[in-house]
């Protein structure tokens, strides 16, 4: 897998060995395509409240995010750190921390030739997650993804994880479990299959 996939901040031990997967864009800010502007950012309505309705059940928070821009040439690694440096501050604001920032800089067709290759992290490959689970120590079948796209719940897919879409995406993977309108409905949809009947 070589130097994919690349992390940015600290890793935290989830408890319980059990994490919701997050997309980035469309599912904790507003996808406008390639975001490089870290001042730019805000969480979608509902992130916040949703991400401590997860954490406060015990579920770590990993985002697991495709940025190809960097291989197209949209924006450096270095401004990449910066939006996610800003994402974090976001989240902290709201009173919870991510355990992890996975994301794959990739594409085939880029114009950055060290970028430019394909990628087993580049959704919908199952990578990230697989090498998020070896390094917190994983029960993936017990994890969640969010994403808003089918490659999000393909990648769950092939790592044995079920999957949520949310927002108003155009296509509906069979593989998904359901559609809702952002991540504070999946927030609760995964908490009360936690609990169970």
């Amino acid at each position: 897998m070589g130097d994919c996939p690349h992390m940015h901040g600290p890793l935290r031990q989830p408890p319980g060995g059990r994490v919701v997967f997050l997309d980035r864009d469309g599912v904790l800010i507003e996808d406008t395509g390639y975001p490089d502007d870290p001042e730019a950012l805000v969480l979608l309505p509902g992130v916040g409240e949703g991400l401590r309705r997860l954490a406060a059940a015990g579920w770590g928070l990993v985002v697991v995010t495709n940025q190809s821009g960097a291989a197209r040439g949209y924006f450096t690694l270095e401004r990449l750190a910066a939006v996610h440096d800003r994402l974090e501050q976001l989240v902290e604001a709201e009173g919870v921390q991510f355990n992890g920032i996975f994301f794959c800089p990739h594409h085939p067709a880029g114009s950055v030739a060290v970028l430019a290759r394909p990628c087993a992290c580049r959704k919908p490959e199952p990578g990230m997650l697989r090498a998020a689970a070896r390094m917190l120590d994983l029960q993936l079948p017990r994890c969640w993804i969010v994403g808003d796209r089918d490659s999000d719940i393909l990648a769950g897919l092939a790592a044995g994880v079920p999957g949520l879409l949310v927002g108003s995406e155009t296509g509906v993977n069979p593989g998904a479990r359901d559609r809702l309108e952002g991540l504070l409905d999946a927030a609760d949809l995964i908490c009360r299959e936690a609990q169970g009947p």
